[in-house]
């Protein structure tokens, strides 16, 4: 809603005009009536529920436009990350506005409370997650939340959350400033599950702002001496991570079903240090809530993994194993079919191909 300009309600698939009458100083003085107060963010919300609005104001004050957003509390919204979440390791969240990062992390906070009997404190900045009011709304279940009566102080209640509440797990929305990922790498290192969301599309994002590189670990310049530098192949200064990261694992979110997930957060940096590409399992949840589509990339490799996907034959599959053993004696390659045997989501590639045409080309040589 802004003054003079018909208001407009956005979608994903585009704009949709809500009336031709410009809005004037009386609908934006009725609409700011029908919300709580603003806070020194311009963003006030509904008692009891998610939505939010946030306010633009002129040089004198005076508030000019609304933003409206509709909050909802989406349940299995954070099934793509469950096995994360219940092994006990601090996880991040990374993603641009507007992707639903707020509403993967307020089902997260619930998982956390009611399915695995956690104590959870939500340090709530702007009470996105748990909804404007006192009383918080049903879909964080029974974890608690702590107010953040200014942002600039959040870092302040997030130590009073650890020293006063004996929580077992925080959870945060848009960790920002240099204070506060300090905040949450003390929370960390005091052996408290932390589950956070920072603004970004990718871990670079992170690894290249000075004020969240430390959730990362922190980068510093090191210069190698001459034969170090020689064994790595590398110059002689390079960058590397200058201690533990914040997080065990950080997901990035693409869209509201496709996840890029980094079960290790410090194997991840060191990677992206060294010029290499990180491993990454891609998630995408199906229409009948599950996930549809695991794929892990390696060095540029890529493995899906489909619901619909036709299943291995194992007996042929054993059968050209035993044929290619024998015509090249690959004494290994029977070790592996039992190991495979056991675990029956996995899948395993086995590179008979360039084998071949390695052997080939030898005896051709000869």
């Amino acid at each position: 809603m802004d003054l003079g300009r018909p208001p407009l309600a956005r979608f994903p698939s585009g704009d949709f005009l809500l009336s031709h009458r410009p809005i004037s100083f009386d609908d934006l003085k009725h609409a700011t009536s029908q919300v709580g107060d603003f806070g020194a963010d311009n963003r006030a919300g509904i008692s009891r529920t998610l939505h939010r609005i946030s306010a633009i104001r002129n040089r004198k004050g005076v508030i000019v436009g609304l933003t409206c957003r509709v909050g909802r509390a989406v349940p299995g919204s954070a099934n793509l990350l469950q096995d994360l979440v219940k092994d006990g390791g601090s996880l991040l969240l990374i993603g641009p506005p507007g992707v639903g990062k707020t509403t993967v992390i307020r089902e997260i906070a619930r998982m956390l409370a009611d399915d695995y009997k956690k104590r959870v404190m939500i340090v709530d900045t702007s009470n996105e997650i748990g909804g404007d009011g006192d009383i918080p709304h049903p879909g964080i279940g029974s974890a608690r939340r702590l107010q953040v009566p200014n942002q600039d102080v959040q870092h302040k209640v997030l130590i009073e959350a650890v020293e006063n509440h004996m929580p077992q797990a925080i959870v945060i929305d848009e960790i920002g400033t240099k204070l506060e990922a300090m905040a949450a790498s003390t929370i960390a290192q005091r052996g408290i599950q932390l589950v956070a969301t920072a603004h970004g599309v990718t871990i670079e994002n992170l690894i290249m702002n000075p004020s969240l590189e430390m959730l990362v670990g922190g980068i510093q310049s090191v210069t190698l001496g001459d034969e170090e530098a020689n064994r790595r192949g590398v110059q002689k200064t390079v960058l590397e991570r200058k201690g533990p990261s914040t997080f065990t694992c950080a997901a990035e979110i693409v869209s509201k079903t496709e996840l890029r997930v980094h079960r290790s957060l410090e194997a991840t940096v060191d990677a992206l240090l060294a010029g290499k590409p990180p491993n990454v399992e891609i998630r995408k949840l199906g229409t009948k809530g599950l996930v549809q589509e695991v794929s892990v990339q390696k060095e540029q490799s890529h493995i899906a993994i489909y619901e619909d996907a036709t299943p291995f034959d194992g007996d042929s599959l054993r059968n050209a194993r035993r044929s290619l053993d024998s015509a090249f004696n690959l004494d290994s390659a029977e070790g592996h079919t039992e190991r495979s045997d056991e675990a029956e989501s996995s899948l395993n590639l086995y590179a008979y191909g360039a084998v071949l045409d390695l052997r080939v080309n030898c005896l051709a040589s000869h």
